[in-house]
């Protein structure tokens, strides 16, 4: 039963995930994170995070990660298939359609069409995202390594990998901060 919903969770990414990866990170969530609970938020955000600094296709490298992660190196091979068998049969099929009309004014509407859904679906998937930052780092360090990241990214130029990569390492070596104080129990308060 496990080997089954982990292909029918990844087949629905691999059918509905239109756009590429950015589109198809929020169906990985819904799936993984809401649905089966495989993992939490935090799991999740950290395992996108990692998939965003590897080169490669980030819903492949998710459902490899995630497949292995919930049922061994099956579950791998499991996922990644069910992630890449609807798009190699719809990229055949729909290419060999729309090859005969390709300069009907309705397949470019077509495809424009999905444009705005997949800017939704990000924005949703950002909020979620900046709520569980806000959460874990406070306001402040949000909105400067928001900013900071927009800066390098979309300013200077710098990839993203390079970006995630940095702030991972910042996130090793900066020093915990050690609280002074321990948690009351219930039974000490008494």
């Amino acid at each position: 039963m496990q080997q089954w919903n982990l292909f029918l969770a990844f087949f629905r990414v691999g059918i509905f995930g239109y756009g590429g990866g950015p589109s198809s990170i929020p169906l990985v969530h819904k799936e993984v994170v809401e649905k089966y609970k495989w993992m939490s938020d935090d799991d999740f955000a950290d395992v996108l995070a990692l998939g965003n600094s590897l080169p490669g296709p980030i819903a492949t490298k998710m459902a490899g990660y995630i497949g292995y992660r919930v049922s061994g190196i099956v579950g791998m091979i499991n996922a990644i298939l069910a992630t890449i068998i609807p798009s190699i049969t719809i990229l055949i099929l729909l290419l060999t359609f729309l090859n005969s009309f390709r300069n009907q004014a309705w397949v470019n509407g077509m495809t424009q069409a999905v444009v705005p859904v997949v800017g939704v679906m990000l924005a949703t998937l950002t909020y979620d995202f900046l709520k569980k930052s806000k959460a874990n780092l406070g306001i402040w360090m949000t909105i400067i390594l928001g900013l900071a990241s927009l800066l390098l990214i979309e300013w200077v130029g710098i990839h993203p990998g390079i970006v995630i990569f940095a702030l991972l390492l910042f996130a090793l070596l900066r020093p915990m901060k050690k609280s002074g104080t321990q948690p009351k129990s219930k039974e000490s308060s008494l």
